[in-house]
C-alpha cells in the first residue's frame, strides 16, 4: 500500500510541474504571437482605410502638419493600446498589470536605493568630519587653558542638530573611558555645559528600547544619577539587553555596594550577564561587597552568582551561611554550596557533607567526593571505603579512591590492602590499582 502511495504522489507531483512547465512556455509563446500579429492587423487596417477615404487635401502649412503627426500618432498607438487591452482574455490583461507593476516597483526602488545611498555617503563624510572636529577642540578644551572658552563655544555652535550632538557625546565618552580626576570632571562639566544630558534623559525614558541603552550607557559614564529610578525599573524588563544595561549602570552609578540591584531582581540573572557584572568588578576596582547578603534571595541565579562570587574572592567568613544552604530545595544550588566548600578548604563541612551523601542525586555525590579529595582527612577514611564498597558506578569509586589517596600513608596504606586482599575480590581493586599507578593519575 505504501508503494502504491508513494506512486500516486510522485504522478501527482509529476503532473503538477507539467503544468507548470505548460505555463511556463505557453504563455510567452501566446504573448509573442499576440504582439506578432497586433502589427499586421493594425497595418491591413490601415491600408483600408487608406483605400476607402478620399484624396487628401494639400495644405499649404506644413509645418503645422508636422505638427499634427506626432499627436495623431500617439492618440492612435494609445487607442490601440486601450482597444487591445479592453479586447484581451483576462489572464493576458492580469499579465499586462503585474508587468506594468513590476517595471514600476523597480524603477521606485532604484530611486530609494540610489537616494539612501547618496545620504549614507553624505553622513559618512560628516561623520568622519565632525569627529576630526570634535577631537580638536575636546584636546584644546582639556589641555589648552587660554583656548577653553572658545572651544566651548565652538562645539556648542557645531553641535546644532540632534546628529551632531549624538557624535558630540560619543567622543566625549570614548574619551572619558581613559580619563581619571580632574580631567574626567571637565569632560563632565562640559557635558552639562553644552545641554547634553538631556539628550541622554531622553533616550532613557524613550518607548524604544535601543534608545533607552543608549541612555543608560552615557548616563553611567557621566555618572548623572537623574534616572536611576528608570534604570532600576529596567532591571526586570523582557529584554535581555535592556536588562544588562541597566545592570552595567548601576554597577557605575554606585558608591558602597555595586551590586545593590541584585535585591530588586526578579528575572534570572544568565551567566553571561555573571560574567560581565564580575569583569566590571575586576577592571573597575571596586570595592568588593559582603555576597552572603543575597544568600536569602528568592531569585535562585542570583543565590548561585553569589556562591561563585564567595568562591572567587575567598570569603570564608560566609562559610557558616553557606552550610544552610546544604538543606536549600534545589540541587543545583546544594552543589554549588558544596563545590564552594572545597574551592574556600572548609574542613568543618565535611561532617554535613557526610550526612547528606546518600540522599543526594548523582552530580552532587560526585561533588561531595570531589570536596572530600580537596579536603583530606584521614578520619573520613572509613566513609570513603563505605563509598567504595556501596556505589557500582565506576567515577564515584574513583573519587573516592582519589580522596582516599589525597590523606598520604593513612589512604594509601588502606588503598593497597584493599587492592591486595584476596578474602573476596571486589571490583574497585582494579580502580585501585590504576588510581594508585602515578603513570595514569
Amino acid at each position: 500500500m505504501k508503494q502504491v502511495k508513494q506512486v500516486k504522489r510522485v504522478k501527482r507531483v509529476r503532473a503538477k510541474y507539467m503544468v507548470l512547465f505548460l505555463l511556463w512556455t505557453l504563455v510567452p509563446m501566446g504573448l509573442c504571437t499576440l504582439f506578432a500579429q497586433e502589427p499586421s492587423a493594425s497595418s491591413g487596417q490601415d491600408s483600408t482605410e487608406l483605400a476607402g477615404a478620399p484624396a487628401p487635401q494639400i495644405l499649404h502649412d506644413t509645418s503645422a502638419t508636422q505638427r499634427a503627426r506626432p499627436e495623431s500618432f500617439l492618440s492612435r498607438y494609445t487607442e490601440r493600446v486601450l482597444v487591445r487591452f479592453d479586447k484581451s482574455p483576462l489572464f493576458i490583461s492580469i499579465l499586462y498589470a503585474v508587468i506594468i507593476y513590476s517595471i514600476f516597483t523597480l524603477i521606485t526602488l532604484l530611486i530609494i536605493i540610489l537616494l539612501n545611498r547618496g545620504r549614507l555617503q553624505r553622513e559618512e563624510k560628516l561623520l568622519e568630519y565632525l569627529n576630526k572636529e570634535y577631537q580638536q577642540k575636546l584636546m584644546d578644551y582639556l589641555f589648552e587653558e587660554e583656548k577653553r572658552d572658545q572651544a566651548i563655544m565652538d562645539m556648542g555652535w557645531i553641535a546644532s542638530n540632534k546628529f551632531n550632538r549624538q557624535i558630540l557625546i560619543n567622543q566625549m565618552i570614548d574619551l572619558s573611558i581613559n580619563l581619571k580626576g580632574e580631567l574626567k570632571l571637565l569632560i563632565k562639566e562640559l557635558y552639562l555645559l553644552l545641554g547634553l544630558k538631556e539628550d541622554s534623559l531622553e533616550k532613557a525614558y524613550s518607548k524604544k528600547w535601543h534608545k533607552n541603552v543608549k541612555g543608560f550607557r552615557e548616563l553611567a559614564f557621566m555618572n548623572i544619577r537623574d534616572a536611576n529610578e528608570k534604570i532600576m525599573n529596567s532591571l526586570n524588563s523582557s529584554n535581555e539587553i535592556v536588562r544588562m544595561e541597566a545592570q552595567i549602570a548601576l554597577v557605575r552609578l554606585s558608591d558602597d555596594n555595586p551590586y545593590h540591584f541584585l535585591h530588586f531582581m526578579d528575572k534570572p540573572l544568565a551567566v553571561w550577564e555573571q560574567i560581565t557584572l564580575h569583569e566590571l568588578l575586576i577592571q573597575h576596582n571596586l570595592k568588593v561587597p559582603a555576597f552572603k547578603q543575597w544568600f536569602g534571595s528568592k531569585n535562585q541565579s542570583i543565590v548561585i552568582f553569589a556562591l561563585e562570587m564567595v568562591s572567587w574572592f575567598k570569603q570564608k567568613s560566609a562559610a557558616k551561611e553557606i552550610l544552610k544552604l546544604l538543606d536549600h530545595e534545589s540541587d543545583v544550588v546544594r552543589n554549588t554550596a558544596i563545590k564552594v566548600f572545597g574551592d574556600i578548604q572548609y574542613k568543618s563541612s565535611l561532617p554535613a557533607l557526610k550526612k547528606m551523601y546518600s540522599g543526594e542525586p548523582y552530580k552532587n555525590k560526585l561533588e561531595i567526593l570531589l570536596t572530600f579529595a580537596r579536603i583530606p582527612d584521614e578520619r573520613y577514611l572509613n566513609f570513603l571505603k563505605s563509598v567504595l564498597d556501596m556505589e557500582e558506578d565506576v567515577q564515584l569509586q574513583i573519587q573516592a579512591t582519589k580522596a582516599m589517596e589525597n590523606t598520604d600513608e593513612p589512604g594509601i596504606s588502606m588503598l593497597i590492602k584493599l587492592m591486595k586482599s584476596k578474602s573476596e575480590y571486589k571490583n574497585y581493586q582494579i580502580i585501585i590499582r590504576h588510581v594508585l599507578d602515578g603513570r595514569i593519575y
